[in-house]
């Protein structure tokens, strides 16, 4: 099936006002006419005949080179390979009455030799969904966040692009289009709140304020509701979200490029833990600002809290309990059962966990095989819960017939499970009733973290207890130490440091405090005055001086010990031999 290359005339006759064709006086000249190449295809599925033209080439040669790629396609595969050079023949149809480009020879025996159609183009849209709807496994959760990448960015702005060919340029261009909307959602969302602030400030009564707060009202419905922009940290999930599916494309033989691998964005930070220091909350107080998004509370914080709770008669002071100690994530504290903890063993089995998807609540694993783990209970845990399993069967039999049985640890009053969503309110609730400083929900699981870290727990056994899938996550979130074991940290390393005559490493603290010579007249002052009390008390009392002298050295070795105590609440020590302050918070009344 060899194909042709003809030259062709346009010319006409004056005369006749027929072509005049080869008769034509110019037609030997290279720049006049037109050439066009003929190459016959392969039969159709019904045996019928047809052929791949096209015209419209300058030169000889340009045809000549089309002709050539056209050639190449059909012998992609062996000339016995009927079906095979059927499939390329209507291929070569459909571009001829197209008048698309003759198709890439690398790209089509690529799309050839894996099976793919050689007619129709798969647009980035069209994969899309066809990668979603083939991810099998994946939680409620995060199918929900893929799809929400979709379905509100990707597919609206490059959905009709070509597989094949899209580029970094249209991935760059789509995320400054995002970029353009987020100051578009920002400048709306201030207008909005501007004319809610200006609502608030017209008076009720008099007929002009009830005109004006009707037109306010109106221009306030015409408004686009408040919107949340699309942050750094949701663009790189994006970015995350279009990569993958053009890895499976790649695996399948569909693309060779990935062209998001090579776009670049802002690096997302994330929030730094903060702890609620006395300064930090007086700045919050004043100015209403968070020094963070993610603020952790405390030791002292946290028991106040809990007594907080306990004081109150909270009936789910057992569950903040557990978060504030083990540190469990919000859906698996929701779905934890009953038959999930070992009473005997002291244990508690993490096995699954309750999701809000949307306002529904879905049951699913774990966030990760990870999530999935048995954590230990200290003892005192253990009698929370004892307490709180009496708090349910009295609970149980209020309720009768009515009760819900859910088998969850932590119910509503009628058995039924706790929302998710109800939770996050209900200790947001619980938060500003204690006066205490503002933290989520989830950043108890960084209080939890802080404590077990402050601690002088392995990191190792931090990450399990949190059901992370590595201990760099643990380290990279959750390590925020606590003021005092800073201090010390602090001291300890310069302490290592040699130094001269300017300091005085051989000195003790006893030494540095009787430098000053006024510091010793005072002391020596208080020493004779507690010496004369003593022998006034042995005159009076009856005791003798050795007795009083006694008592009241035991009673000064008490008072340097609770000193020590209340330095910090929590940690005096690095991590390696820390010396712990027990903190025990009230149990709940059963």
């Amino acid at each position: 099936m060899n194909g042709t290359t003809t030259k062709r005339c346009y010319c006409r006759s004056e005369e006749t006002g027929k072509p005049l064709g080869t008769a034509c006086p110019k037609f030997k000249q290279r720049t006049h006419g037109v050439w066009s190449l003929r190459q016959e295809l392969p039969p159709n599925k019904d045996g019928e005949r047809r052929v791949f033209r096209r015209a419209g080439y300058d030169t000889k040669t340009d045809a000549q080179t089309d002709l050539d790629k056209v050639r190449a396609l059909l012998n992609i595969t062996e000339k016995e390979d009927k079906e095979g050079r059927r499939r390329l023949g209507d291929m070569l149809e459909t571009v001829g009455a197209s008048k698309d480009p003759i198709p890439d020879y690398d790209e089509t025996k690529r799309k050839f030799s894996t099976g793919q159609s050689l007619t129709q183009h798969m647009t980035v849209g069209e994969w899309l969904e066809l990668w979603l709807a083939g991810k099998k496994g994946l939680r409620t959760s995060g199918k929900n966040r893929y799809d929400t990448d979709l379905r509100v960015h990707l597919i609206p702005r490059v959905g009709h692009i070509r597989l094949d060919r899209l580029t970094v340029q249209h991935l760059d261009e789509m995320f400054a289009g995002i970029a353009e909307t987020n100051i578009e959602i920002n400048d709306a969302n201030i207008l909005r709140r501007t004319a809610l602030d200006e609502l608030k400030l017209i008076p009720w009564k008099g007929l002009e304020n009830r005109r004006r707060r009707k037109a306010i009202k109106e221009t306030i419905d015409a408004m686009p509701p408040f919107r949340r922009i699309t942050g750094v940290a949701t663009q790189h999930h994006i970015k995350a979200t279009l990569r993958a599916a053009l890895n499976t494309a790649i695996a399948r033989g569909l693309i060779i490029f990935n062209a998001a691998q090579h776009v670049e964005l802002e690096a997302a930070r994330r929030p730094k833990a903060l702890v609620w220091t006395d300064e930090r909350i007086a700045e919050w107080l004043r100015t209403g600002i968070k020094p963070s998004a993610v603020m952790v509370w405390t030791p002292e914080q946290a028991g106040q809290f809990l007594d907080f709770l306990a004081d109150t008669g909270e009936r789910l002071y057992a569950l903040f309990h557990l978060i504030t100690f083990r540190g469990l994530r919000r859906g698996e504290t929701c779905g934890v059962r009953r038959t999930d903890r070992a009473r005997a063993a002291g244990t508690l089995t993490i096995a699954t966990q309750l999701v809000q998807d949307g306002w529904e609540v879905v049951e699913n694993a774990p966030k990760t095989d990870a999530g999935e783990r048995v954590i230990e209970l200290d003892e005192y845990t253990d009698e929370v819960l004892d307490d709180q399993a009496l708090r349910q069967d009295a609970e149980r039999l209020a309720y009768g017939e009515a009760w819900i049985d859910s088998g969850r640890m932590f119910t509503m009053p009628d058995g039924s499970f706790i929302h998710p969503g109800w939770l996050t309110d209900h200790f947001e609730r619980l938060v500003e009733l204690s006066g205490l400083p503002p933290i989520r929900l989830h950043d108890l699981r960084h209080v939890a973290a802080s404590l077990m870290l402050a601690a002088g727990v392995d990191i190792k056994i931090v990450s399990e207890t949190l059901g992370h899938s590595e201990s760099r996550i643990t380290r990279d979130i959750y390590q925020s130490v606590m003021p005092k074991a800073a201090r010390e940290a602090a001291e300890a390393t310069a302490a290592i440091v040699p130094r001269g005559a300017a300091r005085r490493a051989e000195q003790t603290p006893a030494e540095a405090a009787t430098a000053d010579p006024r510091v010793e007249q005072v002391a020596q002052m208080a020493i004779d005055h507690l010496v004369a009390q003593i022998f006034a008390a042995a005159g009076e009392g009856g005791r003798t001086v050795e007795e009083i002298t006694q008592t009241a050295l035991a009673h000064l070795a008490g008072q340097a010990a609770d000193a020590v105590a209340n330095q910090d609440g929590h940690a005096t020590g690095t991590q390696n031999g820390a010396k712990i302050i027990e903190f025990r918070p009230r149990r709940v009344p059963a």
